[in-house]
């Protein structure tokens, strides 16, 4: 996410604090703010990198690209298992059985928010404004959908979620919005 800290309705460091509460996506921070306590301050809210405007596109894209590489999961972070389901985070390549499953973008961007956060619980605005941005908060319908088709390519009874599947929000999460 690029955030630029001087936004019109909302400060972009509340932006930040609030977007913390809930999700690791790698943050820039793009701010004509220059100083140095500014900086600190956005890197200590959970800011990933600070550019200064104006700055030189080539840089910015060698920011991303260094931000993205550490936000990439390593070793045994990269593959996720549960019964016969297999993620790689890394090949972005999920398995049941050994067989190769293929996941739309929504649904597997769904089910790296599950895995990678397979500790915590979502609510619906949660998971629409990860996966299709805050002007999505209202649409959960789009949620259902993508979650029904989720369940049916990666669970054994999608009717029945298994408990031990990547989260068990997955399984209440949806239950909740029906």
């Amino acid at each position: 996410m690029l955030l630029d800290l001087g936004l019109s309705d909302l400060e972009g460091m509340e932006v930040l604090k609030r977007l913390r509460e809930w999700s690791r996506v790698p943050v820039i921070i793009l701010s004509v703010r220059d100083r140095e306590d500014d900086k600190v301050a956005a890197l200590d809210a959970g800011a990933d990198d600070y550019v200064t405007k104006p700055f030189n596109s080539a840089e910015l894209l060698a920011r991303l690209r260094a931000v993205l590489r550490h936000a990439q999961p390593q070793g045994a972070d990269a593959i996720f298992r549960t019964g016969e389901l297999e993620v790689d985070l890394s090949a972005r390549v999920v398995r049941k059985r050994g067989q190769e499953i293929k996941l739309t973008p929504i649904e597997y961007s769904l089910l790296r928010l599950f895995v990678t956060h397979r500790r915590q619980g979502f609510d619906h605005r949660q998971l629409l404004t990860e996966v299709w941005g805050p002007k999505a908060v209202e649409q959960t319908h789009y949620l259902r959908v993508h979650i029904a088709h989720l369940r049916e390519k990666i669970e054994e009874k999608p009717s029945r979620p298994d408990s031990s599947s990547p989260s068990p929000p997955l399984a209440t999460g949806l239950l909740e919005l029906e």
